[in-house]
Order: C-alpha cells, then structure tokens, then sequence
C-alpha cells in the first residue's frame, strides 16, 4: 500500500549551484507539502551509513565522498502517492535521459552529480526520514 511521504535531499552539487530555492519551487508546484525540512552537512560516516545499502557496489567509496563534500537539504514531502510522484518528478538519474521538465533535467550536472536523492520505495521513505528527523521534527 502506498504512503502519502517520501523522502528527499538536496544534493551537495545542487547546493552548492544555489539551486535550493529553484528545486523547492518545483517540489511545490508538483503538489508536495513540504512537512519536514533542514540545512545540514553529513559526515563521512553518516554519509556511509546513509548509503550503506550500496556498499559493495564500486561507486560506494566515490558517493559517500560526495555526499560528505558539502551542505544537503534534507525534507520529508508529503502528497498522495508520494514515492511515485516524486520519482517522476526528479527524473532519470542520467540528467542526459531524463524527461524534459525534471528536476534533473533542469539541475542535474551529472549522473553522479544529479542534484537530488529521492527515496525509491515507501518503506525506504520511511528509513530514511527517520535517519534524518527525530519525531518531534515532523508532524
């Protein structure tokens, strides 16, 4: 059954573009509620512990390097079937093949450098909300 959140972080290269206030914009005018939200830069090891589901993949060490370099903004969306919408919304992880329109499309310098992480079930919404906010964070 489908939750009505997901989750989602700004990445450091979208940051650091100045691209917040723009990625923002579309995430609300596709009809997300913005329901948890903060400026924050993960350490090394958080960074791996946040993506550990991908640690014996070869691009691991280079992730948790990248996702440690600078600030993210982490939030938990909110809309009726969240996890789908927002997959549509932010587009292939390949800004080269995503559809005109998305946020990677728009954002996005590379596939490594794709702007935005969205959670890419409901039960990783879940995790990955919880490993950034605590209860009395969000409503």
């Amino acid at each position: 059954m489908a939750t009505n959140r997901t989750f989602t972080m700004v990445k450091p290269d979208a940051v650091a573009s100045n691209n917040i206030g723009g990625i923002l914009k579309m995430i609300n005018e596709a009809g997300f509620r913005i329901i948890a939200m903060k400026y924050t830069k993960l350490s090394a090891e958080a960074a791996g512990t946040f993506y550990e589901v991908h640690k014996e993949r070869p691009f691991y060490g280079e992730l948790v390097e990248y996702m440690s370099s600078g600030p993210i903004v982490a939030a938990i969306l909110e809309k009726e079937n969240a996890v789908a919408d927002f997959r549509k919304l932010i587009g292939a992880t390949d800004p080269a093949q995503a559809e005109d329109g998305t946020i990677r499309k728009v954002y996005a310098e590379s596939k490594a450098k794709n702007a935005v992480h969205g959670s890419d079930s409901d039960e990783n919404a879940a995790i990955e909300g919880d490993f950034f906010f605590s209860k009395l964070e969000r409503p």
